[in-house]
């Protein structure tokens, strides 16, 4: 049906063949100098790419969507959906109508009045997996599966200190896809204003000040990450959005901030968080910069609530502070108790409580311009017996069936070492890098097993040569060299006895051949393509020689 609006009323148009009403709306935002379109829906499920392109009479350009719209079947007598998208266009000139062309997907059973969709539980699914450390309401766990309530809109906040996110980030983007899955729309926030601050949560100091470029940078790599793993969330009709919180910070005074948000806020609250509490205990102590972030956090997700209609705020356990510093903040302005909730999930941890996500050479970051596949998927096939299970659960979206079954076969007879470990591996990094990436670490895992038959090539070797050691000799200095002294010049050992001892305990490589004579020295052809070789002390230990 082709629609007519005038900018100051709105109309309910009836669905032909249908027993429910869409009612739609175009708004003018003086304030963002831009319209909005409203939806309203009490029953059908309106499919996001039937919204056409729209134009007025006379100077409109046409619509621009900036996220997906989808809305779920929901009891026509109890609820209206309300979806807002900002910014569809924007004109400095103000027309009086507009002409709406909208399509309706009708369900295959037509919705009675107690008919409904149901959705899975996902806070019982986070709490069977591991995922679940506390929620502010246990309303939260029954509004998120119960027909009669529209779907939740659930967002986690990823302050913008890197250019890309690390595995300590990952735990909130699977919760995120879990919501997402289970029927829920998934936003990540990017704190292009509060990584200016710097969260205190779990830190002994303050951080450093990071300049607009390099903000604008790592703020274009974080979205980039996230629109790439939730993006491809295989879930059907999952949809999820990224927001910047600079975008309604920019434009803040300090006395709309203490107007706002300041008389709301209780010091003795504020200084009872753990978080400040530490920090002030501690010889550094802190700054007002960031004892004011919780108050910044805070305002976020009322500013979210109140304009996005997004009602959950999701993150770590050392956030729990910041996010209760929200929902009271909605609590006293809004004057609501219910509809804002918060949700945290345990940090990622190794079985002796040190923090899971950190290797020797630092963050496992989750850009492949940072790390490779191939070092993110030996990361997780070097987890010990005793964490693979745990991580399958809480990292993986194997069903527990599925991971229980590993379990039982971990402890019998015949088992294969490393199975878990290698699911493990294959699940998490197919979900971060996607299957291109997934390939690309199995092929450069098996060219570089020592034993493997697979011919190496340095094209392969030059791709993961960044995230191993390595080093740059002379071809005069190498050829005719002792492997031995070899392999003391590349760091791969402190002594020759070591390499001695390795070799004759029959785990010395180079590409990947066994090296079982201390004589050897090398030739021309264990030169890869000319350019360099690679030589191995067992399985994990490697060295990647240039050849200069």
């Amino acid at each position: 049906p082709l629609i007519l609006w005038n900018k100051r009323r709105s109309k309910t148009n009836s669905i032909p063949g249908a027993a429910n009403h869409f009612i739609y709306q175009i708004r003018y935002s003086r304030k963002v100098q831009a319209y909005k379109f409203m939806a309203y829906t009490t029953g059908m499920t309106l499919a996001s790419r039937s919204i056409l392109p729209i134009c007025s009479r006379t100077f409109l350009s046409p619509l621009r969507l900036t996220s997906l719209l989808v809305f779920n079947e929901i009891s026509s007598s109890t609820f209206f959906r309300r979806v807002q998208v900002p910014h569809l266009f924007s004109t400095s000139t103000t027309p009086l109508f507009s002409y709406v062309k909208c399509s309706v997907q009708s369900t295959s059973t037509p919705q009675t009045e107690n008919q409904a969709v149901s959705r899975p539980n996902v806070v019982d699914i986070l709490e069977e997996r591991g995922l679940l450390e506390s929620i502010t309401s246990e309303n939260l766990r029954s509004a998120c599966s119960d027909p009669k309530v529209a779907p939740l809109r659930v967002y986690c906040g990823f302050d913008p200190t890197a250019e890309s996110l690390h595995l300590g980030n990952l735990l909130g983007i699977i919760v995120l896809s879990w919501f997402q899955r289970c029927g829920h729309q998934a936003v990540g926030l990017i704190g292009g204003a509060t990584g200016r601050v710097g969260d205190p949560s779990g830190k002994s100091l303050e951080r450093p000040e990071l300049d607009a470029d390099t903000l604008d940078k790592n703020i274009a790599g974080i979205k980039k990450i996230i629109i790439k793993i939730l993006g491809s969330n295989p879930s059907p009709g999952s949809s999820y959005m990224i927001l910047n919180n600079y975008d309604w910070w920019k434009d803040m005074t300090m006395l709309d901030f203490l107007k706002k948000v300041g008389r709301f806020a209780r010091v003795g609250t504020m200084m009872a968080k753990e978080s400040v509490k530490k920090r002030l205990e501690s010889e550094q102590g802190m700054s007002y910069t960031e004892f004011t972030y919780q108050l910044l956090q805070a305002y976020d997700f009322l500013h979210l609530f109140k304009n996005e209609g997004i009602n959950v705020q999701i993150g770590g356990s050392d956030q729990w502070g910041n996010i209760t510093a929200g929902t009271d903040l909605i609590r006293k302005i809004l004057q609501t108790e219910e509809g804002a909730y918060g949700l945290t999930f345990p940090l990622l941890l190794k079985n002796d409580g040190t923090k899971f996500g950190k290797s020797e050479d630092g963050a496992i970051w989750l850009s492949p311009s940072m790390l490779s596949p191939y070092k993110f998927y030996q990361y997780f096939f070097s987890v010990p017996d005793v964490d693979v299970i745990r991580f399958l659960k809480t990292l993986t979206f194997l069903s527990l069936d599925e991971i229980k079954i590993l379990g039982d076969q971990m402890s019998k007879p015949g088992y294969v070492p490393n199975t878990a470990q290698i699911k493990l591996a294959e699940e998490v990094t197919r979900f971060v890098h996607g299957e291109e990436g997934l390939k690309e670490a199995i092929k450069a895992t098996e060219a570089l097993r020592p034993g493997a038959e697979t011919k190496l090539d340095w094209n392969l070797i030059e791709r993961i040569s960044e995230d191993i050691p390595s080093c740059s000799l002379p071809i005069d200095r190498v050829l005719g060299l002792s492997i031995v002294d070899l392999s003391v010049s590349a760091g791969l050992f402190e002594s020759k006895s070591a390499a001695r001892r390795m070799l004759k305990q029959g785990g010395f490589y180079m590409n990947n051949e066994r090296v079982d004579d201390e004589n050897r020295r090398v030739e021309e052809e264990d030169i890869v393509e000319g350019k360099g070789l690679v030589l191995s002390a067992g399985k994990k230990n490697k060295v990647v020689v240039r050849i200069s």
